[in-house]
């Protein structure tokens, strides 16, 4: 598998913290980097593209009904007040 480099500041307690980390786990602290920037760029991946389709949704009309929110709002032991 082909990677890339990329480099980060880091304040002292964070570098001390992935320093302890890593050897706890048996791992590189770039190891640990990787995998945790993996992670957060997954998930804001998925929030950017659920926001971009919401957008999309409301620019074509779609809307929930008022129907539909109050029984999504019951769902989660809230009412429409």
């Amino acid at each position: 598998m082909k990677t890339a480099s990329v480099s980060a500041r880091l304040t002292p307690d964070t570098a001390k913290k992935i320093a302890l980390l890593a050897k706890a786990l048996n791992r590189s602290k770039s190891y640990l980097a990787a995998e945790a920037i993996e992670a957060y760029v997954n998930d804001q991946q998925w929030q950017i593209e659920a926001i971009v389709e919401g957008i999309k949704a409301a620019d074509e009309g779609k809307f929930a009904t008022e129907r539909q929110m109050k029984k999504a709002l019951a769902k989660w032991g809230m009412d429409e007040n």
